[in-house]
Parts: C-alpha cells; sequence; structure tokens
C-alpha cells in the first residue's frame, strides 16, 4: 500500500468534502480516503498495482475540483 496527499483547491463545504471523498473511495485500488476543508487535502491510501497518484488527480479534477500544483 501506499500513501499519498494531494491539495485540493476548490472545496467551500462539507459537501464538497464528501464528494470527493465518495469519488475517491469508488476508485479500485484505494483502501481510504479521508478528504479535509481546511487545509484543502486527501489523504489516500491506495494500491499502487490498481491505481496512480494521477488517475486519483484526474477523479478529483473530474468531480470539479482543481488540484494545487
Amino acid at each position: 500500500m501506499e500513501t499519498i496527499e494531494i491539495e485540493i483547491e476548490g472545496m467551500s463545504c462539507g459537501g464538497c468534502t464528501a464528494s470527493v471523498t465518495r469519488v475517491l473511495e469508488a476508485v479500485a485500488g484505494v483502501q481510504s480516503a479521508t478528504v479535509t476543508l481546511t487545509p484543502g487535502q486527501a489523504h489516500i491510501v491506495f494500491d499502487a498495482t490498481q491505481t496512480s497518484r494521477a488517475e486519483l488527480e484526474t477523479k478529483i479534477e473530474e468531480a470539479g475540483y482543481d488540484i494545487k500544483r
């Protein structure tokens, strides 16, 4: 298992964090996703043989949020 943190921009409420959590947990290989509003961040534990950081970032962006680079 691999653990990463992704900084997210554009979340403004608890509904946003819940939405991003649902999107991430739906990705094959994700064991857990904890998303916090302040600071806008996702802490993700996943199986690197099933998904990647790039794929997880893409899913967040598809949900309507930006990745802080």
